[in-house]
């Protein structure tokens, strides 16, 4: 064996590479060497003779990964890599089904569905069985059938106790069949038609478990219960199943990763060897301090403390923002000094738990000339759902847009298919007119949409900006949209909900800052601030990005923002069982991407809605010990307001953890008094009954004649008196 491939091993680590040949689990923290282990262990196995490359079975989540696998163990051994099972869940069943086409039921060329054509796939067997596509979306159905097909469940198999779930049984099997005819599969048919191929087939399942006696899985934690259940089959009664992972990093529950298959594997496998990786190569003392008293707060942890050889670091900085642009300007500022310090961009990055977060940040970016780069996702105006919403809007503007009708004009479904629209464009082009001229003398479907255009611009003619972005979201029919997804697309649909939430954001912040409320006008300025200020790859640029992306990668410099309750931990946590326990997972994993410096940062009011919400600090933060925080901001008060260029040293974290982000009681407007009267452009007259807070930075009641009572944010309200 070569003994190089252990040096520099500390002892966890080499205690991984040269377990002896039967199952484990190795507890690997983050930044503690997880893929080196990993590949090692394969390099070991072969070195020392206990295996033949062709003996291997390694399995990750991404091709990424699988590929610099492939690499590692290139360099570490003179071997032909070529013909090695190293892959994802999908790449590996896909190559089986190849191999036993035959024994699978497929045939030799059977081709893979991807989402798009298996949703087209679904419509065609809801429409032949006249289904209703009202009643059943067909992106609910697909969600539907994928996901009892990761349960490991066929049609038949299904439990149907009502004659909706019934129905949606039916399409299943319909949809099934035609596959078969088709000699098509999707995603979720290569695992479980793979897993049934081995479940039935027994010399075929005794002859891969006599070939893989190794068994090695990648982030084991991200595992769904099918998969789990296919490695048990290959791994036989005594094949060796080296599971690497962190319970401590499992935050894809929406996608069907089941945590508790690392107990189960304990179990199962009767697992004596459980190797705990703690020592971290990436971070100062003080971020991994902060992380193990985080993680610390969830019950249900196999459990690990990381930590490291180098230096405590800095202490964690904390900066509590007024509002949400004021947390944007002090980010800006502090990377503007970083970069002048020669922290390079591409070092920083800028993590948010929603994607709606990025919007303000971004406008901040581009204001100040930072180059920046969304990674794992697009520029807040280039988002799918906000396209549809600026397209609604400039058709309202210019019904000559043609690029703007056909964005819209079946979006949401409206039963206006491919054919129709040739149909107007062909007539367009026969008449040398725009096609919303052309749609305005057709029938049907579509003079239906046109009136409902029609509709919009009368119905808006005389609103505030945000209040037309608010109509128009509502009465297009794209919140309903979103808000009836269910299945796999829910938690999808509720990003896009928050997008458009903070489109009516936008808007107002627009109104604010440049004292015009026109639509052209802000047409302009979204184009503007779209698709030119992505930078390049190659260019040194900031990153942007979600917890949920940021997994696996690194920084120097980490701002975690918009530390709020019902922001992060996330208002949907409440309502799933476990939910509060994966978010604080998802914020360790946020806290452990950081090498030196991570500030933390959070708004005592944020713009949600396009009103001013007050919000509360994230209980994360009060979970994080009060000697590891360095405040960069002293308390805000009702009586005291501070801004983002006088940022000062204070001493009351001890106070704030006692009393997390109380207010002093809130001086009465100097501006209204209770009983005046006052005037609103939309909403008409009324009388002022409550106030709070103080000049801008406060709210007022009014009880409207028409509209009834409201609470306005003074800073947006435009109120006159009477």
């Amino acid at each position: 064996m070569n003994s190089s491939l252990l040096s520099g091993l500390n002892p966890e680590q080499r205690a991984a590479v040269e377990l002896p040949a039967q199952s484990g689990l190795i507890l690997a923290g983050a930044g503690s060497g997880k893929t080196r282990v990993l590949t090692t262990r394969i390099a070991y196995l072969i070195s020392s003779g206990q295996v033949t490359p062709h003996g291997i079975l390694a399995v990750t989540f991404t091709n990424k990964a699988a590929k610099e696998m492939v690499t590692r163990l290139s360099a570490m051994l003179p071997i032909n890599t070529r013909g090695m099972w190293i892959g994802t869940f999908h790449g590996l069943c896909n190559r089986m089904l190849r191999a036993h086409y035959r024994e699978a039921n497929l045939p030799q060329t059977f081709q893979i569905l991807d989402s798009g054509d298996q949703l087209a796939a679904i419509k065609r067997r809801m429409k032949e069985l006249n289904v209703d596509d009202e009643k059943y979306p067909p992106r609910e159905m697909q969600n539907f059938i994928s996901g009892s097909k990761e349960q490991g469940l066929r049609a038949h198999e299904v439990e149907a106790y009502d004659p909706y779930t019934k129905r949606k049984v039916e399409v299943f099997a319909a949809y099934d069949a035609q596959c078969q005819r088709e000699g098509v599969v999707d995603f979720s048919e290569l695992l479980l038609r793979c897993y049934e191929l081995l479940s039935r087939n027994q010399s075929l399942r005794e002859h891969y478990q006599e070939r893989f006696k190794h068994i090695l899985v990648d982030e084991f934690q991200d595992t769904n219960p099918l998969q789990y259940r296919w490695l048990k089959l290959l791994a036989g009664k005594s094949n060796a199943l080296f599971a690497v992972g962190d319970d401590d990093q499992s935050i894809y529950a929406f996608r069907g990763a089941n945590v508790g298959n690392m107990q189960e594997l304990l179990r199962d496998f009767h697992v004596e060897n459980v190797i705990k990786l703690e020592q971290n190569y990436r971070s100062h003392g003080n971020i991994l301090d902060a992380a193990n008293a985080l993680i610390s707060n969830n019950r249900k942890r196999l459990g690990k403390n990381l930590w490291t050889a180098e230096s405590g670091g800095e202490q964690l900085r904390v900066y509590e923002a007024e509002t949400d642009v004021d947390e944007a300007r002090f980010i800006v500022d502090e990377i503007q000094m970083l970069k002048a310090e020669g922290v390079k961009l591409t070092e920083m990055a800028l993590l948010y738990r929603s994607n709606a977060q990025s919007r303000v940040l971004e406008h901040a970016l581009v204001s100040a000339g930072l180059s920046y780069r969304v990674y794992g996702g697009l520029r807040f105006f280039e988002r799918q759902e906000i396209k549809h919403a600026l397209a609604y809007l400039r058709l309202m503007e210019n019904t000559d847009d043609d690029n703007a009708l056909l964005r819209v004009i079946n979006f949401p479904t409206r039963g206006i298919g491919a054919r129709s629209i040739e149909q107007l464009q062909e007539a367009a082009k026969m008449n040398t007119t725009t096609l919303y001229d052309a749609a305005a003398r057709a029938g049907g479907k579509v003079s239906a949409f046109i009136a409902l255009i029609e509709a919009l611009r009368s119905a808006t003619k005389d609103l505030p900006l945000p209040e037309i972005m608010d109509h128009v979201l509502q009465y297009s029919g794209m919140v309903d949209h979103y808000k009836n997804e269910t299945g796999a697309k829910k938690r999808e649909a509720e990003e896009r909900l928050e997008n458009l939430n903070e489109l009516i954001n936008a808007a107002t912040l627009f109104v604010y800052e440049n004292e015009d409320d026109s639509l052209t006008a802000f047409l302009a300025h979204a184009t503007l601030e779209s698709g030119e200020h992505q930078a390049g790859d190659s260019e040194d640029a900031l990153h942007l990005m979600t917890v949920h992306a940021a997994k696996g990668l690194e920084f120097h410099t980490v701002f975690i923002t918009g530390l709020e309750e019902d922001l992060f931990p996330h208002q949907n946590s409440q309502n799933v069982e476990g939910g509060l326990d994966e978010e604080r997972r998802l914020m360790y994993v946020a806290i452990t991407r950081a090498r030196r410096r991570l500030y933390l940062t959070f708004a005592q009011r944020r713009m949600l809605h396009g009103q001013t919400h007050y919000g509360r600090v994230s209980s994360f933060l009060r979970e994080l010990p009060e000697a590891l925080l360095h405040w960069i901001t002293p308390r805000f008060t009702a009586q005291k307001t501070f801004s983002s260029s006088s940022y000062e040293s204070n001493s009351y974290a001890k106070a704030f953890a006692a009393t997390p982000m109380e207010k002093a009681p809130p001086a009465p407007s100097s501006m209204w008094r209770i009983g005046q009267q006052v005037f609103h452009q939309k909403f008409g007259e009324g009388v002022v009954t409550d106030t709070e807070g103080s000049g801008n930075e406060g709210r007022v009641q009014v009880n409207f004649k028409r509209a009834g009572s409201k609470w306005l944010a003074l800073e947006y309200a435009k109120l006159t008196a009477i």
